[in-house]
């Protein structure tokens, strides 16, 4: 239950149009149902604007549709990430106006809300450094999305052609945050560092040879960035990035 619902639902107690006992009944829905395998938490919605998310990685399918059935019921939207392809298959089943991107491993379904249309203008940027990188660049696309935001992306662009990256400057420099995916070395995000004023979140991904150590090579890389305003999150997650760059959009009011 997010907020423009419960604000939509006190509208229509003061206008007369549902009793407070009605009212008191909707609202009792949350803010927390248990499942007996997971307690979901409906009022995440209401603090944060979008609901809980579903990590599908280490559930089985049955449990990944009944959390997702439950979420789904308010209304507020649905995000499933790292979903195999038996749960994607399984949740294209169960609702069919669900978006499903293979490439990411995400389950979307929009909010029924007019809300849930775009919130804002301005763009969040997705820079990946190689074609390896598009599975985590993705996963931040559909993240970003899902929370009503607007994307753009800037593919291939790694440091090996650095021209590649010259050639997409218009689109570094009307982005309002731009996240950055890259493996091997990860030495992208330092790169567009430091020829944006945006806020940069950099993403390593787990691509590369034995040396990268699963993207830990990269992460350190993006630690010790030596331009400005780099922030980093973890191995291959996208997820985070996005969350991340719709705060920065919310709280800059852009």
């Amino acid at each position: 239950m997010n907020r423009e619902h419960v604000l939509a639902l006190l509208e229509r107690v003061a206008g007369g149009a549902t009793n407070p006992a009605a009212a008191i009944e909707e609202l009792s829905f949350a803010p927390v149902e248990s499942l007996g395998f997971a307690t979901i938490d409906h009022h995440r919605a209401l603090r944060q604007g979008f609901p809980e998310v579903v990590f599908g990685a280490g559930k089985t399918v049955e449990q990944i549709v009944g959390i997702a059935e439950r979420v789904a019921a308010h209304g507020d939207g649905l995000l499933v990430t790292r979903a195999d392809e038996a749960a994607q298959a399984a949740l294209a089943r169960r609702f069919p106006e669900a978006r499903v991107n293979s490439l990411a491993r995400t389950v979307r379904v929009s909010a029924t809300l007019e809300e849930s249309t775009p919130s804002s203008t301005s763009t969040i940027l997705i820079v990946t450094a190689g074609t390896s990188d598009l599975p985590v660049a993705e996963e931040a696309a559909e993240t970003a999305a899902a929370v009503g935001c607007i994307t753009a992306r800037l593919t291939d662009v790694g440091v090996a052609g650095i021209h590649r990256l010259l050639a997409g400057r218009s689109q570094l420099a009307d982005a309002a945050v731009i996240i950055v995916v890259a493996g091997m070395d990860g030495a992208l995000p330092s790169v567009v560092g430091g020829l944006v004023s945006a806020p940069v979140i950099a993403v390593p991904t787990s691509v590369g040879y034995g040396a990268s150590f699963g993207g830990i090579a990269a992460l350190l890389t993006m630690l010790n960035s030596c331009a400005a305003g780099v922030t980093v999150v973890n191995i291959d997650n996208g997820f985070g990035a996005a969350m991340a760059a719709a705060r920065i959009i919310r709280g800059t009011g852009a």
